[in-house]
């Protein structure tokens, strides 16, 4: 029994030995591009164009790449706008998919389903279906391109449906009913409950979101692309655009551009992770 014991243990070591090691070459072959971009971003154009796979340099390294493409394409300018645009889009996305999710659960009448049905059924439109008319309207009706504010209320209305969606699901099959109870009694009103004992429950699921809506705010080009029209409002993919049709030819300022675009999101999923993990576990198992 005790050899069998040993026998099926040392089975399941190698198994796990060789399900480790073929993750691990899958994840550096996937880093593979991302790694040569990084490599890249600091050599000479000389180098890149020569041998763009080695490691190795030889003329050596340089960090004037970054500092030529954090001038040309107005990086801290750029940075600003799309962290304004992004921060507050989630922010409001979080707030009123929360909030709104959590009425369709606990209301439970005929217009909280009805309009639960609706936003469910928006999330099936495709945005290309209504991108004419919406920059149209808001272009010659009412004037409100060109601004910031707008692009924000824009992310929010397109996000809200999918956030929605999900807080519901976590809320009706997470968050038991007699906690809000026990809120009640000791004489919290339905706000105070809802941010006092709902939302901090909703830690998981909002970080998720938060990941999700962010991804798609910061590295959204077309939305902007057609509601900001200065210079001055230009977002991160905006202004990498425009710099890669300017200096298309220096590779090494074109991937310095790249990765200071992708560096604050790559920043934020590491520091959010956890909390996608652990939600991501806790869904596993209350389903």
């Amino acid at each position: 029994m005790a050899r069998g014991s040993q026998v099926g243990g040392r089975k399941k070591k190698v198994a796990g030995i060789v399900g480790f090691l073929v993750i691990a070459a899958l994840f550096v072959l996937y880093m593979i591009p991302f790694i040569v971009v990084i490599i890249n971003s600091f050599k000479y154009k000389r180098d890149i164009i020569t041998n763009p796979l080695s490691i190795i340099a030889q003329k050596g390294y340089t960090i004037e790449n970054y500092i030529k493409a954090f001038e040309k394409m107005d990086f801290f300018k750029a940075f600003t706008n799309s962290l304004f645009i992004t921060g507050l889009s989630t922010l409001a996305v979080v707030l009123f998919a929360s909030m709104t999710a959590y009425y369709f659960c606990r209301a439970n009448n005929l217009f909280s389903k009805i309009f639960f049905g609706l936003m469910v059924a928006a999330m099936i439109i495709p945005f290309q279906a209504i991108m004419i008319p919406l920059v149209s309207i808001y272009g010659a009706n009412l004037n409100l391109l060109n601004h910031r504010l707008t692009l924000v209320f824009m992310h929010t209305g397109f996000a809200m449906s999918m956030s929605v969606f999900i807080f519901q699901g976590f809320i009706k099959s997470g968050i038991p009913i007699s906690l809000e109870e026990a809120a009640y009694l000791d004489g919290c009103t339905k706000v105070q409950t809802f941010f006092k004992v709902v939302f901090p429950l909703l830690k998981p699921t909002t970080a998720t979101l938060v990941i999700l809506n962010v991804l798609a705010f910061w590295n959204d080009y077309l939305l902007p692309s057609l509601v900001l029209g200065k210079k001055d409002l230009y977002t991160l993919p905006l202004s990498t655009y425009v710099f890669y049709g300017t200096y298309s030819a220096d590779y090494g300022v074109i991937m310095a551009a790249l990765v200071l675009t992708v560096a604050p999101i790559v920043i934020l999923y590491l520091f959010l992770q956890r909390q996608i993990i652990d939600g991501v576990v806790a869904g596993a198992v209350k389903s």
